[in-house]
Formats: C-alpha cells, structure tokens, sequence
C-alpha cells in the first residue's frame, strides 16, 4: 500500500515532465525558417494611432550611438559582442518613420548622399544642359541623444523543489535598457525637449528531472526545460519608439508642433492619457513598483490557528489555539508587535495542556505599499500554563523567543487578512511536564485572521511636510 502511495505521484511527475518536454519539443528549430518581415513592439501600433500632424516636421539625425559601452556577459566574463544593438540611428529614422509626424533626412551617410549628387550633377552637365538637381531638405530639428545605459541583473531570483530526486525549479533575471532623446532647433541650436525612457528585457528558465530507481537494477532519468530571453533589439526597439511618442505629445502640450485642427478632441485624449501615465510613474520605483494602498499606522488581528508541540513525547499531535496582535510602526517597513495567544500543547495519549504566551516583536514588512506583502518578524515574550481563561496564568513563567515569517493582503486601506507561521523556542525543558534529554521543548503555530489597519504613515507624512512648507 505504501508503495502505490508513492507511485502515483511520481507518475504524475512524470508525465508532467513528458508533456512539458513534447511542449519544449515543438519549438525546436529542427530546420532551417524562411525569412519574414520584423516583428513589431506595442508601442508601434501607439505611434501609428496617433492623430496626424498639423505639418510634418523634418528631421535630421546624425548619430544615435549606444553609448553604453557594455558588452554581453557570460558565465566566465564577457565577451567583444556588445550588450547593445549598434543599429539604433536605423530603429530611431523607422519610428519617425511609422509615427507620420516626421520627414526624415539622411544625415548618417551624408557624404555618400553629396558624393552621389556631384556624379548625376556632372552627368546632367554633359548631356542635359541648363537642367539642375532639386536642392536638399535641410532640417527644422535635429534629434540627438542615445542609448545611455544597460543595466544587467537589476533583479534575479528563481525557485525549486526537490524531493528523492525529483522536483523542478525556475530562475529569472531582468536587465534594463535607458533611451535619451532630444530635439534641438537648427536655427537657433536651442534644446526644445528631452525624453528619457527605459525598456526591462527578461530572461526565464524553467526546469523539470527526475532520477530514481524505479525497482532493483531499473534506473528512470528524464529531465526537461525551456528558457526565454526577451530580444534586446526588440526592447531597445521598443523604448526608442516611446521617446518618440514621448516627444511627439510632449511637443503638442508645450506648442512646440499640432495636430490637425479636426483632430484636437483626440488629441486631447492622448494628452490627458499621457499626463496620467506620467503621474503613474512619478509614483514608480526602478523595480516597476507601485505604490497601490498607504501603509498604515497601526494593525490590530485578531486571529486563529493551530499548534504542533515538539518535545520529550514522540507523538507531535497538531491542536487548535487563537490570540490577537497589535503592530504599530515606526517607518512604512519596521515596526514593534505585541501578540498575545493561547492554545494546547498535546501528544495524543501522553499529555495535554493549555499555555498562554505574551510576547514582543520586531516585525518588518519589505513592501508596505502594496496589496501583498510579505511579513519577517522576531522578539522574545513570555510563557506559561493558562489557567481558567486565556489571560488567567498558573504555574511557572519562562521567557521565550520566536520568530516567524507570514504575508498579508491589504484589500483596502481599512482590512485585509494576514496567514503567518512562526517558531517558539521556550528556555525550559518542563512544558510536557518531564525533563528529558539535551534540547528544550518548543512548538510551531500557525495562524490566519483578519487584519484592522488604522491611521496612514503616508499621510501623515505628507500632512507634516505641507505643514513644513
């Protein structure tokens, strides 16, 4: 019986390695693919919607040059080939291009252009006189700038299971790209806007195995995966077009070009829509967090549980218990707990007895500001056999410590519901009632309950630097 217990989820693993590997198998390149046509970013489509423009701006770009200077990274170093395409004045002239706001120039290979205008200029001399060539376009603005920086692993991480050889795991990494883009006037050389945008580029593994012997002298090994990197032509590509859409609205807003007097109502509508995402990322870290609730002052859960009792008995029974706590933080990520809580310790058939504790706790909380967020908390309290009722104590008191890990969600600013799970070391050996070996009894408790949030760092600290000012 307990063999077939242990078969059926190996089986499942591995038929869930199987399907993923039949997945991975079907985009193998296992032949050679016919060319096709660029692939487009989102921000193509955005550049293309755009209402027309009152009057094409020409434009003349030099040079739009990474300026990084970084070169790809391997596991042993780094190699000569750059991190960043070298192509990126091409990707700039095709997002003026597409966003038919723009009357691009050639200025990258001017001297090829003027070298090619003498040869048909002499040869229209010698056999068609009196005819000239048209003069060239010379350009209102002139766009500069360039790729300003690649930041590589600003963010990894992964995960992974592993049980008698079998399991899975997953790892990720994100790099960032930087685009500056300015427009400076040919006439007077005077700098009319500068548009600063960046582009993540992830990179995911994921991977299954499995070793074991399945019976005597029978081995089964089978292993799967799949990783994906996200082009980095593509996102520069990409964040390249969003400082020409940047620049485009920007313009319109500061009366620098306009669009089509017909086209105002829908301009006005990608105005007010670029203003609200200009607001949304003043409010953006670098990792692309968000602030989406304020983090409150002070936190009171009242909550219910379980406890599992490790100690001098074999048995470790799992019983209920319940308690309440009340945080209240000093900065938006620390601040000190208090939680009281009562249950049962118990091995089933040895002994059975309610404790109390009292304790105090460092809680840290690394995202305060949004609607998940992850709980660390560790202190020392107190604790004891609870009498009739929870606060009622008996018997001897020991000092304990404890800490623990939990998450909560924050579904308004008012109420959420936290789950947490925490370790309590007692500094005796007599909870069970015997003295027994070298190491002291101790128990885990897990809880979950809702949580009452009140008052708002966020606010307050606004409130003192408006007062401030």
């Amino acid at each position: 019986m307990t063999r077939y217990y242990l078969t059926r989820p190996l089986a499942l693993l591995v038929f869930v390695s199987l399907v993923s590997g039949c997945t991975t198998f079907f985009y193998q390149p296992t032949g050679p693919r016919r060319a096709r046509a660029g692939e487009e970013t989102p921000t193509t489509t955005s550049l293309r919607l755009l209402p027309p423009a009152k009057e094409k701006i020409v434009a003349a770009v030099y040079k739009f040059r990474d300026l990084t200077g970084q070169y790809k990274q391997i596991e042993t170093g780094s190699t000569f080939s750059t991190a960043v395409t070298q192509g990126t004045t091409n990707i700039l002239l095709k997002a003026l291009e597409e966003s038919n706001w723009f009357v691009p120039i050639e200025r990258e290979n001017v001297s090829n252009l003027l070298n090619e205008r003498k040869i048909v200029r002499s040869s229209v001399a010698q056999f068609k006189e009196g005819e000239n060539l048209p003069p060239l376009l010379f350009a209102g603005i002139i766009l500069e700038g360039g790729v300003v920086s690649y930041d590589a692993n600003i963010i990894t991480g992964g995960g992974g299971l592993q049980y008698f050889s079998a399991g899975g795991s997953t790892q990720y990494r994100q790099d960032r790209v930087t685009v500056y883009l300015r427009a400076v006037a040919t006439k007077t050389g005077k700098i009319l806007k500068t548009i600063y945008t960046s582009k993540t580029i992830l990179s995911q593994t994921v991977n299954a195995s499995l070793f074991r012997y399945v019976t005597f002298k029978r081995l089964l090994e089978t292993e799967t995966g799949l990783t994906t990197t996200e082009p980095g032509q593509m996102a520069v590509t990409e964040a390249i077009e969003k400082a020409v859409e940047g620049l485009i609205i920007e313009g319109v807003r500061d009366g620098l070009w306009a669009a089509e007097d017909k086209q105002a109502g829908p301009m006005k509508k990608v105005l007010d829509a670029y203003q609200t995402e200009m607001t949304r990322m003043s409010e953006t870290d670098v990792y692309g967090i968000r602030p989406e609730i304020d983090a409150p002052l002070v936190t009171i859960q009242p909550y219910v549980g379980v406890m599992r009792y490790y100690g001098d008995y074999a048995r470790h029974t799992m019983t209920g218990a319940y308690g309440a706590s009340l945080d209240v933080y000093l900065t938006a990520k620390f601040g000190l707990q208090a939680n009281a809580a009562t249950g049962t310790l118990a091995s089933e058939g040895a002994f059975s007895t309610r404790i109390s504790s009292l304790e105090g706790n460092l809680i840290f909380r690394p995202t305060p500001f949004q609607h998940w967020s992850s709980l660390l908390f560790i202190g020392a309290g107190m604790v004891s056999r609870a009498g009739s009722g929870p606060l009622h104590l008996q018997g001897d008191r020991y000092l304990q410590a404890q800490g623990g890990v939990g998450i909560q969600y924050s579904s308004s600013r008012l109420i959420g519901f936290r789950s947490t799970i925490s370790y309590n070391q007692p500094f005796t050996d007599a909870l069970d009632g015997i003295t027994a070996g070298t190491r002291n009894d101790y128990y885990l408790r897990g809880t979950l309950g809702l949580t009452l949030n009140i008052g708002s760092l966020y606010r307050l600290k606004r409130t003192t630097v408006n007062t401030s000012n």
